[in-house]
């Protein structure tokens, strides 16, 4: 199934201790938890544009599944990480965290796994 469309956060689940064991700091976690970005992803065989558009900032990682891409995390640190198929779902380790996608009964869900926690988001699809 492609990735491709808009996607706008419905729920999540441990945010908070999630982000305080990556290392993000106590304010910006405050300020974080309850926004409603949407993610925009733009999918084209093995090639993927990424986004995530917060209030007056958007990340962007561009990559193609199986070849090594620089990328930005949560908190804003670059580094080169492989993206990799795993059945349906798309994986990437980024170092700190391990972080996969799937679209799932029509939305968007992505895991990452740090520390022995596990956060959970559920976008439903906007477009």
């Amino acid at each position: 199934m492609s990735f491709t469309g808009k996607y706008e956060v419905e729920s999540q689940e441990n945010y908070e201790a999630f982000m305080q064991i990556i290392g993000i700091p106590a304010d910006t976690i405050q300020k974080g938890k309850d926004f409603k970005f949407t993610t925009e992803v733009v999918q084209n065989g093995d090639d993927f544009i990424w986004s995530q558009i917060y209030p007056g900032h958007t990340m962007t990682n561009r990559f193609i599944v199986g070849k090594e891409s620089e990328m930005e995390t949560m908190s804003g640190k670059k580094f080169k990480a492989t993206v990799q198929w795993d059945g349906g779902k798309i994986v990437v380790d980024f170092g700190k965290y391990k972080h996969s996608s799937e679209i799932a009964g029509g939305k968007l869900v992505e895991i990452s796994e740090a520390g022995g926690a596990t956060f959970k988001r559920i976008s439903k699809r906007i477009a």
